[in-house]
């Protein structure tokens, strides 16, 4: 988001240089710059023992296809937190750690996701309200199902990398 008027004070912002970044929108009133904001998100694959991965479906986002666990991150959190938090509240399954699978921009939706995988031991699914069905597949036919690869697509790049660094490349 630009911002034309201060969140603070309502006062019209003007452009002022901020170094590299070139102009700023600037308060005059409070004297401070507002750089550019977008939200971000956390989208982490969990994967069980047996080489599975949980997808699900959340009818709101898709009918069509399935992705991974995911959700927007809350002020005072970080991506971690955020990966963890969703995968209990999504999937009943609260992993103990996630590994960084690196950041996508989503350009539709002018957001940031930030990409995790995890290994947890196989066990049921319990699904929150937002998710309409939900299960164990086996790692080698979920690209059956995720959207297909295109620019921003976090899930697709998650899934490849998953492919070749925790399940040895064999697709």
């Amino acid at each position: 988001m630009r911002y034309k008027y201060c969140p603070e004070c309502g006062h019209k912002l003007t452009e002022r240089p901020a170094g590299d970044e070139g102009n700023v929108p600037y308060c005059e009133r409070c004297e401070k710059l507002w750089f550019d904001t977008f939200p971000s998100c956390s989208i982490v694959l969990v994967a069980n023992e047996y080489d599975e991965i949980a997808l699900l479906r959340q009818s709101y986002m898709s009918d069509r296809y399935t992705s991974f666990v995911s959700g927007y991150i809350t002020p005072g959190e970080n991506a971690e937190q955020t990966a963890i938090r969703e995968a209990g509240e999504e999937i009943g399954i609260i992993p103990d750690t996630v590994d960084y699978a690196g950041t996508y921009w989503f350009e539709k939706q002018g957001l940031l996701m930030h990409g995790f995988i995890t290994r947890v031991k196989k066990q049921p699914l319990t699904l929150s309200s937002e998710v309409d069905w939900a299960d164990w597949v086996p790692a080698e036919e979920v690209i059956k199902t995720i959207f297909p690869d295109s620019p921003g697509n976090a899930a697709f790049a998650i899934y490849m990398k998953f492919m070749e660094e925790y399940y040895g490349g064999r697709k």
